[in-house]
């Protein structure tokens, strides 16, 4: 049996809603194929998988394979790793990503990131919140890594969106933080974005050209054994 932590990440306010994390610290003897098939078992949008924790080395599933880089690992991880295993964690490293700077501010726990590390999410903006409230689950079988979007509030920078991506087995995302970087990236501006039921991310462009950032706030659920 592996024993997996489990937490909820881009809560909102009061820690309701968020996209749900499995977090393995204990890899030793995992091949890839049983950690693939932890992360399908699990269904969780991303499993991840601490190789290292002094060097806070990584690796992200999703239900259907490995991906380079995901926000809401990266986010969960650092909070599980600072604000639970009591370690200062300054830098996380994905195995097939650069490396991702993290810090914690006024209970939103934060990551920066490289855009080209990201999914390549295609993104459709809809007129209306209304709208993207309206779509289906997937909208269509040709939408498999899609966000669409649409503004609440334009000047302050508030989105409704919901996130759909079948290529990855995961038909709708409850909060996705590498479609907020790469948002981002396409609208240059601070973004308040609400997602899936009511999760709750923050991102904003960086000083560095080349990378965004990605905040949330995480809440733990529980301890799992598959």
């Amino acid at each position: 049996m592996t024993e997996v932590h489990v937490v909820r990440v881009f809560t909102d306010e009061h820690g309701m809603h968020g996209n749900p994390l499995g977090v393995v610290l204990d890899t030793k003897g995992l091949e890839d194929n049983r950690r693939q098939a932890i992360a399908t078992q699990l269904n969780y949008s991303e499993t991840v998988f601490v190789d290292d924790l002094e060097q806070a080395q990584l690796r992200i599933f999703t239900p259907a394979r490995e991906i380079p880089l995901a926000g809401h690992p990266l986010v969960g991880t650092a909070w599980l790793l600072s604000q639970v295993l009591g370690r200062t964690v300054i830098t996380l490293r994905p195995l097939h990503a650069a490396n991702v700077d993290t810090w914690l501010d006024d209970g939103v726990t934060w990551i920066r990131a490289r855009y080209a590390d990201a999914p390549p999410w295609q993104f459709v903006q809809l007129a209306s919140p209304v709208d993207v409230e309206a779509l289906s689950v997937p909208p269509a079988p040709e939408y498999d890594l899609h966000e669409f979007w649409a503004w609440t509030d334009e000047a302050a920078g508030r989105i409704r969106a919901r996130v759909f991506a079948t290529a990855y087995n995961i038909p709708e995302d409850e909060a996705t933080g590498s479609g907020a970087l790469r948002l981002v990236e396409t609208l240059r501006r601070p973004l308040v974005i609400t997602q899936g039921h009511g999760s709750l991310i923050y991102a904003r462009p960086s000083t560095d050209e080349a990378r965004g950032e990605v905040g949330g706030r995480v809440v733990r659920d529980e301890t799992r054994h598959v």
